[in-house]
């Protein structure tokens, strides 16, 4: 049978049997200083045409086929790997973020699996971060509160992805665990020439520092979003600003030559 014709399913299982996917790593910053403090590990999957799948074009047909519970675990488990290799080689923390699909976090075997990926890469749970979107946080809210205090419970960081996009109740955010607000890139990518836009994420700053909660903004492109979210409090950032997603093998010259440079003058572009 021709590779085209192959259903895309079966071709997805086919790529994790074969080692076909790929991690890319995006750095994330801290604001003040252009100093990386982790990356958000994104999967992609390389094709025999030399083009590269993004998430988007197979993640949903994962999801629907439930594959997206095996790509998830490999993802983990190949991502906790890779960052405990540098955080030894550098002798620094550096914290990872993974996504977490709906069908994954809802997973009844989830806590179980992400105990087995820990304890089999050898990563702090305390370097760990599940970024869930607002969407799945409310798709079924009470028991979104349970398995985020079970994650919670093993010392997982919660992030509630493209904030400010989806439906959040602010009644279920003061109750939900969780401990960064990740501001969404269509708020950030016209500052601070948009005012509409500079009212926003200055009220989800303040909201969340009001909380307690740490805030990342992500997709930042220029110098003068990233001075304007300095001066705002922002702590975290990421976007093609400070880098692009890398393949492990550039992520690692990253950090190889920061670790060369004062951290308050270090900057990734």
């Amino acid at each position: 049978m021709s590779y085209r014709l192959v259903p895309l399913h079966q071709r997805l299982a086919n790529a994790l049997s074969y080692g076909e996917f790929q991690l890319y790593y995006q750095p994330v910053v801290n604001v003040a200083t252009a100093e990386i403090v982790g990356a958000e590990a994104l999967c992609r999957w390389p094709q025999r045409d030399q083009s590269m799948a993004m998430p988007e074009t197979f993640i949903a047909q994962a999801e629907t086929s439930g594959f997206i519970i095996q790509l998830g675990d490999w993802v983990l488990r190949t991502a906790a790997e890779q960052m405990h290799r540098w955080q030894q080689t550098y002798q620094r923390r550096l914290r990872l973020a993974v996504n977490l699909s709906g069908r994954q976090f809802l997973h009844f075997n989830l806590v179980k699996q992400v105990e087995e990926a820990l304890k089999a890469s050898g990563f702090n749970a305390n370097d760990l971060e599940f970024e869930i979107t607002e969407t799945i946080a409310m798709h079924n809210a009470e028991e979104s509160i349970g398995v985020m205090r079970q994650l919670k419970s093993l010392g997982i960081g919660l992030s509630l992805d493209d904030f400010g996009t989806g439906y959040s109740s602010l009644s279920y955010l003061k109750r939900f665990p969780i401990d960064v607000l990740k501001i969404d890139k269509s708020f950030v990518r016209d500052i601070p020439e948009d005012a509409n836009d500079l009212a926003i994420v200055s009220a989800i700053i303040a909201m969340a520092h009001a909380l307690g909660l740490r805030v990342v903004a992500e997709g930042v492109e220029t110098d003068a979003q990233w001075h304007f979210l300095r001066d705002c409090g922002t702590q975290l950032a990421q976007g093609y600003y400070f880098g692009r997603p890398l393949p492990a093998s550039e992520f690692q010259d990253l950090l190889a030559r920061e670790a060369g440079k004062p951290a308050a003058i270090a900057q990734a572009r």
